[in-house]
Formats: structure tokens, sequence, C-alpha cells
């Protein structure tokens, strides 16, 4: 792709997405994210692959759908309360139609099963763009109008992502599935603080954040589309692919690394909420995830690869191009001890 034509698309996902962090106005919000999407299509088809055709076909359809029913929640709240404010929400129909367009935005269960097969036809880089920028748009519109959505449907909705998120990735050797169901089921974590505790949903947003595109960064460098191909990482970088294990322990949500900060909060907060129920369920789906995060810990660590290559090792040649990768591991392995400064910051 020209690299011209590059900066134009990136250039309208940041604007996309800054147009809908600032509005107030329902039909500003639709725009902003209609640009979002129209901007991400063409990163999607520059494979010149059936299943990159296949892939941006599904995320356009789901995604007008979305943007659909979002114009037509805000028609009807219109019509009602007489205003186009994002903060007035006053029918049942309008909260009930915005939760499951947000939710058909964001891959949350029951609206998850297109954001496997789609991540599956798109190469790393883009899934890292789908699965990291894309969600902020959607996701502020959820914190603005969250007081104003049925708690009970969106508890519902976080214990079906948190469980499909980890039963869908127990049998699956592809690593983009993989990640995308790793992707259902933290979203599942921040639907469920939210409504108590916004700025716990922040800190966790943050977290999968810095998880997902440094996991996603070091299969990009590693270029590994599948278990089998991860199980030469060892051989191309040893201690890149020891950092790997550890941010895939971190994704799982093992202390001492990041990932244990937001489902300590969130777990000790549900509980104080005196949900004791859902804070087991939720803390026993936690350990389907982490299943499959040891299976590819295993595949890299203790699974040697059948055909060894007799020529140089990988890990003895230099490269001299460099990554925010160091900077991304270490926010993903280390941030337990601010993690006090990071709560009151957020709040």
């Amino acid at each position: 792709m020209s690299p011209y034509a590059l900066s134009i698309l990136m250039s309208s996902l940041s604007l996309g997405t800054m147009i809908t962090l600032i509005s107030n106005h329902w039909f500003l919000a639709w725009m902003g994210l209609e640009i979002n999407t129209l901007a991400i299509i063409p990163l999607m088809t520059k494979l010149h692959h059936p299943r990159a055709t296949e892939a941006a076909t599904k995320y356009f359809l789901i995604q007008a759908s979305a943007s659909a029913l979002i114009l037509y929640t805000s028609t009807i709240n219109a019509w009602f309360t007489g205003e186009w404010s994002i903060m007035n929400i006053q029918t049942q129909l309008s909260s009930i139609m915005l939760t499951i367009a947000l939710s058909m935005k964001l891959g949350i269960a029951p609206f998850h099963l297109w954001l496997p097969d789609v991540l599956q036809g798109l190469n790393l880089m883009t899934c890292l763009i789908l699965s990291t920028w894309q969600k902020l748009a959607p996701m502020a519109l959820l914190v603005m109008t969250h007081h104003l959505l049925n708690p009970y449907m969106l508890t519902t909705m976080a214990l079906l992502s948190t469980l499909l998120g980890g039963w869908g990735g127990l049998n699956q050797t592809q690593l983009r599935k993989i990640m995308a169901y790793s992707s259902i089921a933290h979203m599942g974590w921040m639907i469920l603080i939210l409504m108590f505790l916004p700025h716990l949903m922040m800190i966790n947003l943050l977290i999968y954040l810095i998880l997902t595109s440094s996991m996603f960064m070091m299969l990009t460098y590693f270029n590994s589309l599948n278990i089998n191909k991860l199980t030469m990482s060892g051989i191309k970088n040893p201690m890149l692919t020891s950092m790997m294990m550890i941010t895939l322990m971190s994704l799982g949500g093992l202390p001492p690394t990041s990932g244990f900060i937001p489902k300590w909060l969130i777990i000790q907060e549900i509980t104080k909420q005196g949900l004791m129920t859902l804070a087991s369920l939720m803390a026993l789906s936690t350990l389907l995830s982490l299943f499959f995060y040891l299976r590819l810990s295993y595949a890299m660590s203790l699974t040697a690869s059948p055909s060894v290559p007799n020529s140089k090792l990988y890990w003895r040649l230099k490269t001299n191009t460099l990554h925010p990768l160091p900077m991304m591991i270490v926010l993903s392995t280390m941030l337990i001890p601010i993690a006090p400064l990071m709560v009151n910051l957020f709040i």
C-alpha cells in the first residue's frame, strides 16, 4: 500500500475516534463511528486474498448494522425527549437497543461470533488495530451512557463474554482466533465493573490495550499465525520467547504480572457489592482462558520443532530496526507496584 494512502487511512482512524470521544450529539458520534469503519476497510483488504475480502465484508455488515441501530436508537430517543444529547436516554427501548448496538461494535457475547472470523482473515498489524484502537470509540459511548443502560442485561452479557471467551479458545490452533476469544473475555470483565466503578474499567481497558499490543507485536516479530509456527520462536529469539511466555501469563491474570491488577480489583469490588456468586463465576471463568494461555506457553518452551534448520541461528543475526516492544513488555509485566497510583489517577 502507498505510504500516502496509509497515512490518510491512519489519520482517518484517529479522526473518527476523536470525533466520537469529544461529541455530545448522537449524530456527531455516529459520524465518528462511520469514519472509523470506512477507514479500516481498505487496511483489511490490502492482502488481496479471498479470506481478507470475506473478513472485510463481514466486518462492514456488522458495523453498518450496529451504526444503523445507533442512529435508529437516537432518533427514537429524540422523538420522545426532543433532544439529541448522548447523556439523555429516557426510554427503555432506546436503552436496550443502544446496549445491543454497542455490544455488536465491541464483540461482546452473544454478539461476538463475527470477531474470530474477521481476525482470522487479516494480517497481524490490522488485527492489532482492530483489537485495540477500534475498541476506544464504542467504549467511550458505553462509559458516557452506562448509568442509563439496563444493569441486569450488562451483567448477563459480561458473564456470557467471560465464559464463551474462555470456552471458545480452548480448541483453537490459530493464534488470531485465540487472541479474538481473549479479547471477548477481557471485554466481559470491563462491562461487569462498568456499572459499579467506571474508573476501574478505564484501568482495565488501559492494561488490556498494553497487553494485546505487546502480544501482537511479538507475534508479528516471529511471524507466527498458528501454534506449530510458535514452536520455532525459541530458535529465532530465546529472550523474546521468554518474555512472550510472561506476557501470556499476564493476559491470564497471574500474579505478579500487570494482568493481575484489574482482575484483583474487580473481584474485590464485586465482593464488596455482595455479589459473591457472580465473583466466583467470573474467577472460575478465568481458568478457561488461563488454560489456552498455558497451552501456548507449553508449545513455546517445552515443545521442540520437528525440523530444526541447519543454517545459522536466527538470534545471532542482528537487526537495526527499533521497536516499542521492550517498553510494551515492561508495561505488560511490571505495573503491580504502581497499582495504587493508577487507581488514584483514574478516580
